[in-house]
C-alpha cells in the first residue's frame, strides 16, 4: 500500500493543511493497494513478482478513523475487498509491504492480522541517506561513507549498531532524530536477513510503480486539477485496465440492475 498526491481544484481542498510555504495544500492523497504473488526467483535467488499477478485498487479515501468511530474507513474496506477477491486469506504466506506511514500498519493490523509486515528496504535506506546529507552535507565523502555503513548495518540486521549511530546525532540533528524514531517504531518490520532467509520480498517497488503508472501518468499531467469525483472515476478505470478487469467493468456497467423479484431498476 502507498499514497500519492493528485492536484485538485481549490473547491476540493477545503482549507486542508499541506506542504505549501503558507501551510496550504494543492493536492489530495490517492491511496493505492496492490495484490500480487512472488513465487519466482531470479538468477541470484531473489524473489521476483510473478508476471501478470498484480491487481490494483485505489481512490481518494481515508484509511484512518477516530477511536470512537464504529465504521471501518473506506480505504480499509477497499483493501480488504481486493485481498478477498485475490484469495489473500488462503495464501500460505501473507505479507504486507509498505513504507513507514503509520496508516499502512494500522490498516494491516486491523484488516490482515497475522500477515508478516515489512518496511520497504530501499525506502528505509533513503531515510539514512537523508540523515547523512543533513549531518555532513550534500556531496561529502563523509556523508557517503556514513550512509554506506548505516545501510550495511540495516542490510545485515545490525539494528542495535544502527540505532547507536543515529543516537549520536539525534539531539543535534532533526533528520537523525526523525530517522531514529522511524527505525525504533518499525524495528520489527526491518528484520531483513530473516525475511530474505524465508524467501520474502523486501521491496515495495510494485506499489510505488503502481502509483506512477496507475495514477501519476494520467492524473498529474501539466495543468490538470481534479475534483474528487472526477479523479476517482478515472482512477477506477485505470485500475480496472491494469488489473485485466476492463471488460468485466464495462459488462457490469451495461448489465440490467436487478431489483426485487419481477422488477428491473432502470
Amino acid at each position: 500500500m502507498d499514497g500519492t498526491g493528485v492536484p485538485m481544484r481549490l473547491s476540493e481542498l477545503g482549507g486542508r493543511a499541506g506542504k505549501q510555504p503558507d501551510g496550504s495544500a494543492k493536492t489530495r492523497e490517492v491511496k493505492l493497494v496492490t495484490v500480487w504473488s512472488a513465487e519466482g526467483r531470479d538468477d541470484k535467488g531473489i524473489p521476483v513478482r510473478d508476471p501478470g499477478s498484480v491487481t490494483y485498487s485505489a481512490a481518494i479515501e481515508s484509511a484512518a478513523g477516530r477511536d470512537t468511530d464504529k465504521e471501518v474507513p473506506e480505504f480499509a474496506k477497499r483493501a480488504a475487498r481486493e485481498a478477498t477477491r485475490r484469495g489473500f486469506d488462503q495464501a500460505q504466506r501473507r505479507v504486507v509491504l509498505g513504507d513507514g506511514a503509520p496508516w499502512i500498519w494500522n490498516l494491516a493490523d486491523e484488516q490482515f492480522p497475522g500477515a508478516i509486515q515489512i518496511v520497504d528496504l530501499y525506502h528505509a535506506k533513503g531515510h539514512l541517506w537523508d540523515v547523512a546529507k543533513a549531518i555532513y552535507g550534500v556531496g561529502s565523502n563523509l556523508a557517503e561513507q556514513w550512509a554506506k555503513q548505516r545501510r550495511d548495518e540495516l542490510d545485515e540486521g545490525k539494528i542495535n549498531a544502527l540505532l547507536a549511530a543515529l543516537r549520536l546525532h539525534a539531539q543535534a540533528n532533526d533528520e537523525a532524530r526523525k530517522c531514529l524514531d522511524y527505525v525504533v517504531r518499525n524495528r520489527s518490520r526491518m528484520r531483513y536477513p530473516e525475511f530474505r532467509a524465508q524467501g520474502l520480498c523486501v521491496s515495495s517497488g510494485v506499489v510505488e510503480a503502481g502509483c506512477k503508472v496507475a495514477i501519476g501518468t494520467r492524473l498529474k499531467r501539466a495543468g490538470m486539477h481534479w475534483t474528487v469525483a472526477g479523479a476517482d472515476a478515472i482512477i477506477a478505470l485505470r485500475c480496472c485496465k491494469l488489473s485485466g478487469r476492463f471488460e468485466d467493468f464495462w459488462e457490469r456497467r451495461h448489465a440490467p440492475k436487478q431489483g426485487a423479484p419481477g422488477e428491473v431498476i432502470s
